[in-house]
């Protein structure tokens, strides 16, 4: 008996999953970010975003994504009249990993999208002022965040717009959590 009822989950299984769609694809963008500060004021960065995603599923679908991100932030302050201004860059692996649900047809469709991402730092630049340039040594490489956005698919071509915030600090120093606005454009290859 549970020979066939194995073979029956396993039968249902390969079924559902010959059903689902699947595409993968090439995406590439644009972000925005700031890491939010008590210290000073943050002014947001203008990055970049490029990798691979995939999609599986139909109406409801899961989206994995491995991408390079370029992020950071400007902090600018001017406490007891001296002047401060400093940048920030990180050059990122990002792992998000998106539920989400899809409205209309095959060939143009509105998508809602939401899930947690991991982002690893691979390298990081700074110009800092001498009083917190011991701070910049003090950045997580490790974060965790998550992703919300919408996006459309017109044949091939997806577009999507995010916002990403951070939960976990970037640093214990002197900077609390990074958040961005990211838009991104992407072709399925199949």
């Amino acid at each position: 008996m549970k020979k066939y009822l194995l073979s029956a989950v396993l039968l249902i299984a390969v079924s559902i999953s010959a059903k689902a769609q699947f595409s993968l694809g090439v995406k590439g963008g644009v972000n925005f970010s700031k890491i939010g500060s008590d210290n000073f004021n943050d002014k947001n960065l203008t990055g970049y975003q490029a990798g691979l995603f995939a999609r599986v599923g139909n109406s409801v679908y899961l989206q994995p994504e491995l991408y390079l991100s370029g992020t950071g932030g400007k902090f600018e302050s001017n406490d007891n009249n001296t002047a401060f201004s400093g940048k920030v860059r990180f050059t990122n692996l990002n792992v998000p990993l998106l539920i989400g649900k899809s409205f209309g047809e095959k060939d143009l469709n509105f998508r809602i999208m939401a899930g947690p991402i991991y982002t690893y730092t691979l390298d990081q630049s700074t110009s800092l002022g001498n009083n917190i340039s011991n701070a910049a040594n003090d950045f997580n490489k490790s974060n965790l965040g998550f992703q919300a956005g919408a996006g459309v698919d017109i044949g091939s071509i997806t577009a999507d717009l995010r916002y990403e915030g951070g939960l976990t600090k970037v640093s214990d120093s002197f900077a609390k959590r990074q958040n961005l606005w990211a838009l991104s454009v992407g072709f399925k290859i199949f």
